[in-house]
């Protein structure tokens, strides 16, 4: 019976991990899927940004390349959407007269107009600025 007490005995310390490995392990699985989450989640941010960033400035000088080709001399607030192809993507104009007393009289035909393209909401905001001389 003896013999049989070895085998046990020697059975019981070669096989597993004792609740203490486990522990750790657990621990140590926490803090790294924890930072992989994190890094998941700044990625997803960052490429949203990065996106917006690349096509607000091609639709906000699209717009104004309208407004500029308009032979119309009375630009005013506007605002809208860029449709379907650009889903939460919005677009404001706003036009306002130059006020420089070392311009002189020429300020007063000088619009300073203003798009403004907001993503969600104003979540991301790119804007550009142009200035118009519109004889009256």
């Amino acid at each position: 019976m003896s013999s049989f007490l070895k085998n046990m005995q020697a059975l019981r310390t070669k096989s597993g991990f004792t609740l203490l490995e486990v522990l750790i392990a657990l621990a140590i699985m926490a803090v790294v899927l924890a930072a992989v989450y994190r890094m998941h989640s700044q990625t997803l941010s960052m490429t949203t940004a990065n996106r917006f960033y690349t096509i607000a400035p091609m639709l906000a000088q699209g717009k104004m390349a309208q407004l500029e080709a308009t032979s119309d001399d009375t630009i005013t607030g506007n605002s809208g959407d860029f449709g379907e192809k650009f889903p939460g993507y919005s677009w404001n104009v706003t036009a306002e007269d130059v006020a420089s007393e070392a311009l002189g009289e020429v300020a007063d035909d000088l619009k300073q107009i203003e798009v403004t393209v907001a993503l969600n909401e104003n979540e991301y905001v790119y804007s550009i600025r142009s200035y118009r001389l519109m004889r009256k």
